[in-house]
């Protein structure tokens, strides 16, 4: 009998196309954008391979992948990509189901794939959550001309953004027949892991909705399944095109205000705020977690410490005005943001 380690790989070519057409896509169904993700991972292995191993794409074997050349791979991404650690953190997440997926089609070299399984992922600094307050949400939206078509399709999206708490992807593909226009209005949503939910949307955001959809023609059948937002090419708005968007107005709002609104905000900053606007109004957090589509109550509960930490200064801020000890001068009772603000913490 032959010695494990004289024991053939797997062609590593067949392998791949095996854990994407029979795992990933039949077995476990993921979504286009997890497949997509996956898919860019081993696009950038292969090109790692082939710049620095001097590896070809059809000479690519099993015996020059370890756990050695997966971290050098890693570390590429870092030093040579420019990749953030979460990005890092991504694509070794997609290296790491590979291989475990290797484990049963292959399970003559477990070791090795268990070597490689047990990379350990980078460690993240968390951001804090960047939000818009109340009036400089309304700052941004005043920004937007309302006569012309292309100021009518921004409305709309950014109201959309903001209103539904919606995330970038789950507006890019969003379709006429996903609006309902009849009361109770609401928009159908795909978010992550092709889950479906229904957010519920107000007039205001309902009639700049029917506003851009008439002007671009928008609402007859044979448009249902049309993408929502487009670009003048009639292609889905991408990521990168509804950040430019958000940042045009949000550059011009910059310059009247520029403590109410950051003039390089990302589409997720209206998500987050109109979940920190909610809680600040008393909504129950659960009622924000399914609005949010959030998979957990504790990923919404970070907007629940924020809101603790906004009455913990607000407090701070109020016993500093109201001490004669303090160098800091004036008086709460003509402070009007002050006082405005402290209503709203005992609504």
């Amino acid at each position: 009998m032959k010695n494990k380690d004289q024991i053939a790989y797997k062609d590593f070519s067949k392998a791949l196309q095996s854990f994407f057409e029979d795992y990933i896509i039949k077995e476990r169904g993921y979504s286009r954008h997890t497949i997509k993700s996956y898919s860019e991972t081993f696009s950038l292995l292969l090109i790692f391979l082939h710049e620095l191993k001097g590896i070809a794409c059809d000479r690519i074997r099993f015996e020059y992948l370890d756990r050695t050349c997966i971290c050098e791979f890693l570390t590429w991404l870092e030093e040579k990509r420019g990749c953030q650690p979460q990005t890092r953190n991504q694509r070794n997440a997609a290296i790491k189901s590979f291989f475990k997926y290797m484990i049963y089609y292959d399970p003559v070299h477990i070791s090795r794939w268990q070597d490689i399984c047990s990379i350990r992922f980078k460690k993240v600094v968390t951001d804090t959550i960047k939000y818009f307050s109340v009036e400089g949400i309304c700052l941004l939206l005043n920004q937007i001309p309302r006569d012309s078509c292309r100021g009518k399709r921004d409305l709309a999206l950014l109201s959309l953004l903001y209103y539904g708490g919606l995330r970038v992807q789950e507006v890019i593909d969003l379709m006429p027949c996903s609006i309902r226009f009849e009361k109770p209005y609401m928009v159908e949503v795909i978010g992550k892991g092709a889950k479906r939910r229904f957010v519920y949307l107000n007039e205001m955001v309902i009639d700049s909705l029917s506003s851009y959809m008439k002007q671009y023609q928008l609402l007859s059948p044979e448009r249902a399944q049309n993408p929502l937002f487009f670009n003048s090419r009639g292609e889905k708005l991408t990521n990168a095109g509804i950040t430019y968007i958000l940042q045009k107005y949000a550059s011009s709002a910059n310059k009247i205000s520029p403590e109410l609104v950051c003039s390089k905000p990302t589409p997720h900053w209206l998500r987050h705020s109109r979940a920190e606007h909610l809680l600040q109004k008393g909504y129950p957090i659960v009622a924000i977690r399914d609005m949010l589509g959030h998979a957990s109550i504790q990923t919404t509960e970070i907007y629940a410490r924020i809101n603790e930490k906004i009455k913990e200064d607000a407090l701070l801020q109020l016993s500093e005005t109201i001490n004669p000890n303090s160098s800091k001068k004036g008086n709460w009772e003509t402070n009007e943001k002050l006082k405005n603000y402290l209503r709203g913490l005992i609504r």
